[in-house]
């Protein structure tokens, strides 16, 4: 005759872990697993730091200081081009190795890397739109019809600095912190069911129906 101890009786099945947006993949392979998600991911500190640091300047040229972009842009050139004729001029009396003019031209790879992902963009785009799956096309609306709206509060520059601020870190926060994130989301996700069932049972189920008529078949 088996014997069941108190312990054994207390025992429940553990609760499946529930990931944020129930994803099967790292979010380092959602991110594209590639350089663009070491970058977001903040695993070469320095190519992300000198990046965000970049993004910041220009949005302080433009938004604090309010230079133009040609006044800028026409700084930068002559910048360059005397950093430039400095370091050819000059590299012979320094023992410097003069630049090669294959350093300022785009790789083959480079472009036919860009040209993929802008062409994967546009098919995605384009399969949104045509409305095969009409939850997502309305999802879409819903949010470039709120940026349309949090657009007319921020200038075009800071929208696009506020989104590449969080898209740099808000998914490093989420994989260093994603066990606490995953919990609270599982606790809040049964949260909503458990309210669901009794609305559904309280509410739903009280509200009267008419009777099912049957259909007759000839």
């Amino acid at each position: 005759m088996p014997i069941y101890t108190s312990d054994d009786s207390d025992e429940q099945p553990a609760a499946p872990k529930i990931r944020l947006f129930d994803r099967q993949k790292s979010i380092h392979d959602l991110l594209g697993g590639g350089q663009v998600a070491d970058i977001l991911l903040w695993r070469n500190k320095n190519l992300s730091a000198a990046i965000l640091v970049g993004f910041t300047i220009v949005w302080f040229l433009f938004e604090v200081l309010e230079y133009h972009f040609i006044t800028v842009m026409c700084y930068s050139m002559i910048f360059l081009m005397l950093a430039i004729f400095i370091w050819s001029n000059g590299a012979e009396f320094i023992n410097w190795t003069p630049p090669d003019h294959h350093t300022f031209t785009l790789s083959d790879p480079t472009i036919e890397s860009f040209h993929s992902k802008i062409n994967t963009l546009l098919s995605t785009f384009y399969h949104v739109s045509r409305g095969d799956d009409l939850a997502l096309l309305g999802v879409a609306i819903a949010i470039l019809w709120i940026l349309s709206v949090v657009g007319d509060y921020f200038s075009s520059l800071s929208l696009l600095y506020i989104g590449f601020v969080s898209l740099e870190t808000l998914p490093a926060l989420y994989e260093r912190y994603e066990e606490q994130v995953d919990e609270i989301a599982g606790k809040g996700n049964r949260n909503v069911r458990k309210l669901y069932k009794k609305f559904d049972s309280k509410v739903l189920n009280k509200i009267p129906r008419g009777p099912v008529k049957e259909k007759k078949f000839r």
